[in-house]
C-alpha cells in the first residue's frame, strides 16, 4: 500500500444503506477499505480524526445534483464554471448536470465535452452538461442527439424550462433519448406543471424512454407521479428542490413575488410545501436537486425567475426535513441521483467506489448571509434565516476541494 494515502477515521459513516462508526482508507481516489470501530493508525500521508472535530460530524457520500444552471458559457456576469464549482464544493457537492440553456446552447457534444474538460482542468467537481432535445433549443428540429452514440456525456437530456410543444418532435426526442438509455428530464412549465406533468408522462409511456420530473412543487403534481408510477413499465423519477421543501408563496410575497422572490416554479403554498414532504416521505419523491440558478442583482429586480442554491442545499433539506433521516437524506441527495444518471460508482460508501465524500457537521446553526456565497448569485429564500447543518469538508475522487473557508 503506498504511504501518500487518506485515512478518515473515529467517523460516524452514513450512506443509505449504513450508519455505523469506523475508518476509511482512500487510495488513488478510491475507497480502498473500510474499517469497523476506532482506528489508531498512523502511517498516512493524511490523516483525518473525525473525534477531534467534535460532536455531530458524519461522513457522508459527496452530493449529487441532477439540476444546476452555471450560466457557462454566455453569462460570465452571472455565474461561471469556476464561481459555480466552488459553490458546489463549498455545498459538499462531488458531481453535478448543468442545463443547456448557455449561450451558446449546449446542443452538440462538442460544446458538452468543451465545457466537461474545462470542468475536468479545473478539478473541483464531476460536471456533466446536458443536451438540449432542439437545435438552439427552438423546438423546431432535433439536437446532436439523433447522431449520438458511446459518449461518456450526455447523461441527461434536456430542454429547460422551454419544454417542447410539438408532440411529435417530443416523442422524437424520447425515442433518442430510449436508445441511448438516458433519462429527460422535463421540467414542466407549458401549460402548468400539473398539465405538463401528466403530458411528459404519457408522452414518456408511449415513447417507452426514462421520464425525469424536474422541480416537483405541489401536491396535484406529486399525486400526478404518484399515481402514473403504479404499474408503470417505463422509469418514472422525479425531483423536489430545497426551496420548494422550505419555503412558500409568503416567502416570494416578502422577496418581492415579480422580482426577488420569482421562481419557476413559483413557490406555492404550506398545504403543497407539506405535500413535497409528504411525497419524499412516501418514496414518490426520488432525489432533491438545488435548480440553482444564479442571477445578479439587477436581473432580479427585473424580474429573472430562479435562486441560488448549492450552498444551502444540504443545511435545507437537514432542517425542513427533521424526521427524514440522514440515511434517507443520504438516498435523496446521492444514491439516487446516482442511479437515475447510471454512474454506478458512487453516492454510496464502499470499498473500490470512487472517493468522493463529504464531512458535514450536522448540528451546527448557521445564519445564511447570502452576500458570502461563492456563487455570483446572491439571491436565495433563506437568506438571513437561520439553517441547521454545515459542509466542513468535500473530497472529489480522494482530493480534499473544501476545508472550510480554504480551498485545497
Amino acid at each position: 500500500m503506498s504511504k501518500e494515502f487518506l485515512l478518515l477515521k473515529n467517523f460516524r459513516i452514513v450512506d443509505e444503506d449504513t450508519d455505523f462508526s469506523g475508518s476509511l482508507i482512500i487510495e488513488n481516489g478510491t475507497i480502498r477499505e473500510i474499517l469497523a470501530g476506532t482506528v489508531n493508525y498512523s502511517g498516512a500521508g493524511v490523516v483525518i480524526d473525525g473525534g477531534s472535530l467534535g460532536p455531530g460530524v458524519v461522513l457522508m457520500p459527496a452530493f449529487i445534483d441532477l439540476h444546476a444552471h452555471f450560466r457557462d458559457p454566455g453569462f460570465p456576469e452571472k455565474e461561471n464554471l469556476e464561481s459555480a464549482s466552488l459553490a458546489a464544493v463549498a455545498g459538499g457537492y462531488g458531481t453535478v448536470v448543468c442545463m443547456a440553456n448557455t449561450d451558446p446552447v449546449i446542443d452538440t457534444i462538442e460544446k458538452a465535452l468543451a465545457l466537461k474538460s474545462r470542468s475536468d482542468i479545473l478539478g473541483l467537481i464531476d460536471l456533466y452538461p446536458v443536451l438540449s432535445l432542439t437545435k438552439n433549443m427552438e423546438g423546431k428540429t432535433l439536437s446532436e442527439i439523433r447522431g449520438l452514440a458511446g459518449s461518456v456525456v450526455p447523461l441527461m437530456l434536456s430542454e429547460d424550462g422551454k419544454d417542447v410543444d410539438d408532440d411529435g418532435l417530443f416523442l422524437a426526442a424520447m425515442g433518442e433519448a430510449k436508445r441511448l438509455g438516458i433519462p429527460v428530464s422535463c421540467h414542466c412549465d407549458l401549460g402548468g406543471e400539473s398539465n405538463a406533468v401528466r403530458r411528459a408522462v404519457d408522452l414518456g409511456k408511449k415513447a417507452g424512454c426514462h421520464i425525469h420530473i424536474a422541480h416537483v412543487s405541489t401536491g396535484k403534481a406529486a399525486q400526478i407521479i404518484r399515481e402514473a408510477k403504479t404499474g408503470l413499465s417505463a422509469v418514472l423519477t422525479c425531483e423536489a428542490t430545497p426551496h420548494h421543501i422550505g419555503a412558500t408563496e409568503e416567502d416570494a410575497l416578502r422577496m418581492g413575488k415579480d422580482s426577488f422572490g420569482r421562481v419557476n416554479p413559483p413557490l406555492s403554498t404550506e398545504e403543497d410545501r407539506r405535500a413535497v414532504i409528504a411525497a419524499i416521505t412516501d418514496g414518490t419523491i426520488d432525489a432533491i436537486a438545488t435548480d440553482h440558478a444564479p442571477h445578479t442583482g439587477t436581473d432580479k429586480a427585473a424580474g429573472a425567475p430562479g435562486f441560488t442554491g448549492l450552498e444551502t442545499a444540504f443545511s435545507a433539506c437537514l432542517t425542513y426535513l427533521p424526521d427524514t433521516g440522514l440515511r434517507r437524506l443520504s438516498s435523496l441527495l446521492s444514491a439516487n441521483p446516482a442511479r437515475i444518471l447510471g454512474l454506478t460508482d458512487r453516492g454510496r460508501i464502499a470499498a473500490g467506489l470512487r472517493a468522493d465524500l463529504v464531512i458535514v457537521n450536522t448540528q451546527t446553526p448557521w445564519k445564511v448571509e447570502s452576500e458570502k456565497f461563492r456563487s455570483k448569485g446572491k439571491c436565495s429564500p433563506f437568506s438571513g434565516m437561520e439553517l441547521r447543518g454545515k459542509t466542513l469538508m468535500t473530497i472529489n475522487a480522494g482530493k480534499i476541494v473544501f476545508a472550510g473557508d480554504q480551498y485545497v
